[in-house]
C-alpha cells in the first residue's frame, strides 16, 4: 500500500498517523520463499520536523513460517520490527545514493508501507529457527525426523582415535 507524503511535507509541524496492514502473503529473498502466517499492521506517526523534512516512527509484526534448522519441521516465528527515520523529502534518487540513503521504499512522494515491512524483516531476521531447545535433527542417511523416533538405519562404527573427543561430548551433551 502507498501513502502520498505530498501534503504532510508542505504542513511544517503537521502530524500524520496511519495503521496500514502488510499485504504480502510470502517473503522471499536468497534463503528462499517463506509464507506469512499473519501479520499485525504497520501503525506510523509521521511528523513534518520543517523544511520537508519527515520523522518517521511505528511499529509493526509478521508471523512467519520458517523451517528448523535442525529437523526442517515448519516453526511459526514472529518478527518484530520498529521503524524510527528521518525522511528528507528535498533529496533527489542521485543525492540519496551519493549520501548512502538509499530508501527502496520511497518514490517521489510515495511511500510503499509493504516494501519499508518487508526491508525491516529482513534486517530483524533470525539467523537460526529451532522447533525446540532439544531437537535431535534428522538421519543423515535416510532423511528420518529423529523427533519422531529411532530411524532403521545401522549405526556406524566409532572410531577409536576419536573416543576422547566422543567423552568430551557424551559429557556435556552439546552436540
Amino acid at each position: 500500500m502507498q501513502i502520498h507524503l505530498s501534503n504532510l511535507a508542505v504542513q511544517e509541524g503537521g502530524t500524520l498517523k496511519v495503521s496500514v496492514p502488510f499485504e504480502q502473503k510470502e517473503i522471499s529473498f536468497q534463503l528462499g520463499t517463506f509464507p506469512v502466517i499473519s501479520s499485525e499492521p504497520a501503525d506510523l506517526v509521521f511528523t513534518n520536523t520543517g523544511n520537508k523534512v519527515l520523522n518517521m516512527q511505528g511499529k509493526a509484526s509478521v508471523t512467519v513460517e520458517i523451517p528448523c534448522s535442525r529437523c526442517l519441521s515448519g516453526v511459526q516465528v514472529k518478527i518484530p520490527v520498529s521503524f524510527d527515520e528521518k525522511i528528507d523529502l528535498k533529496k533527489t534518487e542521485q543525492e540519496r545514493v551519493a549520501d548512502l540513503d538509499e530508501i527502496a521504499y520511497l518514490t517521489g512522494m510515495d511511500l510503499d508501507v509493504d516494501r519499508l515491512v518487508f526491508l525491516e524483516v529482513l534486517m530483524n531476521w533470525p539467523p537460526k529457527v529451532l522447533c525446540r531447545e532439544d531437537c535431535r535433527g534428522i538421519c543423515s542417511r535416510c532423511g528420518k525426523n529423529l523427533n519422531t523416533g529411532r530411524c532403521q538405519c545401522e549405526e556406524e562404527p566409532k572410531d577409536p582415535r576419536m573416543a576422547a573427543i566422543q567423552d568430551i561430548f557424551s559429557k556435556f551433551k552439546e552436540v
